[in-house]
């Protein structure tokens, strides 16, 4: 804002940042709020329990089985026939992909190794099973 001094005829001129400052406290309070959909796009699994797990990085393969036994990839339903479609076009693009496979503890283990043998035999060699921590 500038002021005139009724002294001096010097305009001062000062930059108002509150504005500012409230639009980026809202915009990092969006942000905080948006996370958690962003990195848990809504499909249910509640995953085992393990304390000897290690994080692994962001995968472009993520399959997900949720306590109905539907699989999805990359958080949307796929057909578990499709399967091996889906795969071998990202071993295409990329390959040395790492799949990310993350069932439901109600799943039972028959299933999640069906699935996994898909997956291997669709050529991924490196994968992961996701658990949460003890």
């Amino acid at each position: 804002m500038a002021f005139k001094n009724q002294n001096d005829e010097e305009t001062i001129a000062d930059i108002n940042i509150t504005p500012f400052v409230d639009i980026i406290l809202v915009v990092l309070i969006i942000f905080m709020l948006a996370t958690p959909v962003i990195m848990n796009p809504g499909i249910n699994v509640n995953l085992p329990k393990a304390s000897s797990g290690e994080s692994t990085p962001p995968s472009q393969l993520t399959f997900s089985i949720n306590k109905d036994g539907k699989i999805f990839l990359n958080s949307k339903e796929l057909a578990e026939e499709s399967l091996k479609e889906k795969i071998s076009e990202q071993i295409k693009l990329n390959p040395d992909t790492q799949a990310i496979l993350a069932a439901d503890k109600e799943v039972p283990h028959g299933t999640v190794i069906r699935i996994l043998d898909q997956i291997k035999s669709a050529g991924i060699r490196k994968f992961a099973i996701s658990t949460s921590k003890k």
